[in-house]
């Protein structure tokens, strides 16, 4: 009997977890495809794409009643979970890391589940990496945001009534969002400079065109998984010593420094907010963790004697479309994974598979 996979329309969010033509490639596998009605209507794809791609469009209920395996970028709050029927299996970002007490929600309510955001950071995985594909997204869109929240220039300007110096840009944390958020900025003609404690980003700073900020004495993981690692109380004095000096002398700073399942590092302190330029912008991609400025509110803009701050940990559902388009892809390449002849197929003994699986 072929798996049934249903999407689930995501609330407060305009993104969908798969679209049309990975549905179509879904159903060429030998499953079906149930889909909540206008799910991927925000995003821009009607009911109609889907059914044209093979899906059935129903009403909630329906999909959570019928579907083997249900689909989401978020997982539905607790209490519409506490009623899903025994067995459900549940493809989603849990972020157990964070919830400790969701695996044993989910057991408690014999949900199974695979959690997205504990895909391995390999080579392997890449193809599959929702966390990497939306933090792309999202450094860009934090470039976008500091350029319409700033009230300069990002590139030098040479008019007849004068001539604009370039804004200057610190990014801190180059790893996908950070060197997505260097390469915009140099685009919009921005000064750039970028601190990371990770020895491996300095070359690829410098490729895009940005200043590596160096702090000598980091300790480096290259088994972290793309996340920074805890630093010495030493390092730490002279990390904050130097980041305070050009956070001080910039125009827009952008922070995306998290350690995976612990508080972001706070790198800015409001004392050095408080010295910035008027007019100045911290765009806080750390926020949803505790953030990276210490005077950040998570999905909030605030403005603290005359710097705004705007922290906000999910930028990429700003841009529903491609994020859906990509999130669709990591999705469906995991999900061909779960698939032998059209029937659920569970092989633990892959990697993968293995660690995204929290509950059975």
């Amino acid at each position: 009997m072929s798996v049934t996979f249903g999407i689930l329309a995501e609330h407060n969010d305009k993104r969908v977890a798969l679209v049309p033509k990975n549905v179509e490639k879904l159903v060429g596998l030998g499953a079906k495809v149930l889909t909540e009605n206008a799910a991927g209507q925000n995003a821009g794809f009607s009911d109609e794409m889907y059914q044209q791609a093979g899906a059935t469009c129903i009403a909630e209920a329906e999909v959570i009643a019928k579907a083997d395996i249900l689909l989401s970028i978020y997982p539905p709050v607790r209490e519409r979970l506490a009623g899903f029927p025994a067995g459900k299996i549940l493809v989603s970002q849990f972020r157990p890391y964070f919830d400790k007490e969701v695996v044993s929600f989910l057991q408690a309510h014999k949900l199974q589940a695979f959690s997205l955001d504990m895909i391995p950071r390999s080579t392997l995985a890449q193809r599959m990496d929702v966390l990497s594909s939306m933090a792309s997204i999202a450094g860009y869109q934090a470039v976008l945001a500091a350029a319409q929240l700033l009230p300069r220039f990002f590139p030098m300007m040479i008019t007849a009534a004068g001539s604009i110096k370039p804004a200057k840009v610190l990014i801190i944390g180059a790893g996908v969002a950070g060197l997505q958020a260097i390469a915009t900025a140099k685009r919009l003609g921005a000064i750039v400079e970028a601190f990371d404690v990770r020895a491996a980003a300095k070359e690829e700073v410098q490729s895009l065109g940005a200043r590596f900020v160096e702090v000598a004495g980091a300790q480096d993981d290259a088994d972290a998984g793309g996340y920074a690692v805890e630093q010495t109380e030493e390092f730490k004095k002279k990390q904050a010593a130097l980041i305070q000096e050009h956070a001080r002398q910039a125009d827009v700073v952008i922070t995306t420094a998290q350690i995976r399942g612990r508080k972001a590092p706070v790198l800015v302190e409001a004392e050095t907010v408080g010295q910035m330029r008027p007019g100045s912008v911290i765009i806080d991609l750390a926020a949803s963790t505790g953030g990276n400025c210490a005077l950040t509110q998570d999905e909030k803009t605030i403005v603290h004697e005359g710097v705004t701050i705007l922290g906000h940990s999910d930028l990429a559902k700003e841009m529903p479309q491609n994020a859906s388009e990509l999130f669709s892809n990591n999705l469906f390449n995991l999900l061909e994974l779960l698939i032998k002849e059209g029937e659920l197929f569970i092989d633990e003994n892959n990697e993968i598979v293995s660690s995204t699986l929290i509950t059975k």
